[in-house]
């Protein structure tokens, strides 16, 4: 699949129209009929999407009339105990297919929970996902500008889009079983190893399409500088709106990468050294969750690290 993704350090106050903005396009792209986006999810819950309940998601994505802070919510509040444990303001989830048939199609959004004295390095999540048919029926091109265009409204830190497993099973018991496909595609990325609660001004690795916010853009020495340290063919660096964002392609297909054929996505390692500053950086308790069940290998610290710097190293 493919899969798009952007971080925004910003309470859902300054997120609201950006979010129903990205949805919109996000909904005309992929359609709402059982090919596309089909249920809304609610305490695990899947509920059919219809007239009535689109009118729900967007009731929910509306502004509070007026500003709160998580520290304001007594306790006794119906609602404090589910944001403390999901730690989000709010959360709409909506799929295609049914829930036993899975068709591709994704649009989750995770609003971080507003605070007097909020974490410098916080963030809300937009996570959207396209099946590997849409891409082929599409082309790169529509991906792409379909990705600029949902990012287009949004006052991102980073983000991205590119290739990624489709773990429809839990990823523990997922992940054991791939270690050869994971070492051997470095272009396909591992989606729900982590949040990314905490990235703060720093990015999620490098994909096929790279979203730099203002400040890291800045931090790069802009535009200018950033194209005249990268000179893999087929790599550009473009303005998304007229936010201060920049994407930065690597290549007009997103590729997987084969190293036992010698392709080791050489514009993907460039870009990597390039941003490897701001990378997220490797800690030990990354490996606690690529663990399987007892019965089954798991990863060591040393193979999740490798994989994590496989750009890199």
């Amino acid at each position: 699949m493919l899969r798009i993704v952007y971080y925004m350090p910003h309470d859902h106050q300054e997120l609201a129209a950006g979010i129903e903005h990205a949805l919109g396009v996000y909904r005309r792209a992929v359609g709402d009929g059982p090919e596309g986006l089909t249920q809304s999810w609610e305490d695990g819950e899947a509920i059919r999407l219809n007239s009535e309940e689109w009118e729900m998601v967007r009731a929910s994505l509306r502004p509070s009339p007026t500003r709160w802070f998580f520290e304001d919510v007594p306790e006794t509040d119906l609602f404090y105990r589910q944001m403390s444990k999901t730690q989000t303001d709010r959360s709409v989830l909506l799929t295609g297919g049914d829930q036993s048939d899975d068709n591709g199609y994704l649009f989750w959004y995770q609003a971080r929970l507003p605070s007097r004295e909020p974490s410098r390095t916080g963030a809300s999540l937009l996570t959207a996902t396209l099946p590997s048919e849409y891409v082929e029926a599409h082309g790169p091109g529509h991906v792409r500008e379909l990705a600029m265009e949902m990012a287009s409204g949004l006052p991102l830190s980073s983000g991205h889009a590119g290739l990624a497993l489709a773990l429809h099973t839990a990823r523990w018991h997922a992940l054991p079983r791939l270690k050869e496909e994971l070492a051997r595609y470095p272009g396909v990325d591992v989606p729900g190893v982590l949040t990314h609660w905490h990235l703060g001004d720093r990015v999620d690795g490098v994909h096929w399409l790279n979203f730099l916010g203002p400040s890291l853009l800045e931090s790069l020495g802009g535009q200018a500088s950033l194209r005249a340290r990268l000179h893999s063919p087929g790599t550009t660096v473009q303005d998304v709106g007229t936010s201060g964002t920049a994407v930065v392609t690597l290549g007009a297909w997103p590729e997987a990468g084969d190293l036992s054929r010698g392709d080791n996505l050489p514009a993907y390692r460039e870009l990597a050294r390039v941003l490897d500053p701001w990378m997220e950086k490797f800690l030990p308790g990354h490996a606690t969750v690529w663990r399987g069940y007892d019965s089954e290998p798991a990863y060591s610290e040393e193979e999740v690290r490798r994989w994590w710097r496989r750009f890199l190293d």
